[in-house]
């Protein structure tokens, strides 16, 4: 009797592409990250004594004191960790729609596109040392001229500049403007410098999501006589909803992963020689990452479409 072969379905296929393609990040994390997660869990259950003499490093355990000394004692970790949280919740709309804006943009046909790519992702390409010192310093001169000019216009001394910024801010209040969304467009400009530094990677993301789009999609958008402000919501951001979800996913992690709290954690480890109290700022932080995570892309996910 001839045996029936079992062909796999489209699907099936795809599901095990997808796990062949995460089997190199799988290994690599069962050989190095677990045992590095196990050992961070250790270290904040104890003091760690580096022994200088004859190397290595001895544990006392000391249960959940570490905990109790970072949220109770700790002169700056919960203000730390707070603000972290809070720059990460305004970074990340901001991040994400400004790549999505960019990458509609770029994906566009017009002379030197390939060059303007580039330029945006050039962040990501020489994020070296030198590069950073030299936005840095540019960062400064930026929140130097900002600082000065708004002192001017504190003291009434408004001579040396163009316009009045209060009349503006009063012109979009008196517009209906409120308050709250003029004091997050106006924190969102002050950080403009590290907002474009940021989305690098997404905006090449959006651009791959806004290439697989079906070109017959904007054709039949076009015959039905839908606006470009229609097409936008009905065809393209549906379109590249799961890909939003990867760029929040990844703009959450990198926006903690260049955060003040990772910075205290460093600084406490190896200059402190605190590695127990570190290792709790590293796990709270970890924690909290992952909880803020679990809820966004939950919320996401309920209004993602997925086009086979």
């Amino acid at each position: 009797m001839n045996k029936k072969k079992t062909r796999l379905s489209l699907s099936q296929k795809r599901m095990i592409m997808g796990y062949i393609f995460i089997l190199p990040w799988f290994i690599g994390f069962l050989l190095f990250y677990v045992r590095s997660i196990f050992m961070t869990g250790q270290f904040s259950l104890a003091k760690l004594t580096v022994n200088a003499n004859v190397g290595g490093y001895t544990l006392e355990f000391l249960g959940f004191k570490n905990f109790v000394f970072a949220f109770r004692e700790h002169g700056s970790f919960k203000q730390v960790l707070t603000t972290s949280v809070i720059n990460m919740l305004v970074d990340v709309p901001l991040v994400t729609f400004f790549s999505l804006f960019m990458a509609i943009l770029l994906n566009k046909k017009f002379p030197g596109r390939a060059f303007f790519r580039a330029v945006f992702f050039l962040p990501v390409i020489l994020n070296s040392g030198a590069i950073s010192a030299m936005m840095d310093l540019a960062e400064t001169m930026m929140n130097g001229g900002i600082s000065a000019t708004a002192s001017e216009v504190a003291t009434g001394d408004t001579s040396n500049i163009a316009f009045n910024i209060d009349y503006l801010v009063n012109m979009f209040m008196n517009l209906g403007l409120p308050s709250s969304i003029l004091g997050y467009l106006s924190s969102a400009v002050g950080r403009i410098n590290d907002i474009i530094k940021a989305s690098g990677v997404q905006i090449i993301i959006f651009i791959a999501a806004l290439q697989s789009i079906p070109s017959s999609m904007y054709e039949v958008a076009k015959i039905e006589g839908a606006t470009a402000y229609e097409t936008f919501w009905k065809v393209t951001f549906p379109m590249v909803m799961p890909h939003i979800i990867t760029n929040v996913v990844y703009t959450i992690v990198d926006s903690f992963t260049n955060s003040e709290v990772v910075d205290l954690a460093y600084k406490t480890a190896f200059t402190d020689h605190n590695y127990g109290v570190s290792a709790v700022f590293s796990i709270v932080s970890t924690v909290v990452t992952c909880a803020i995570l679990v809820i966004v892309v939950t919320l996401i996910q309920k209004r993602t479409f997925y086009y086979n």
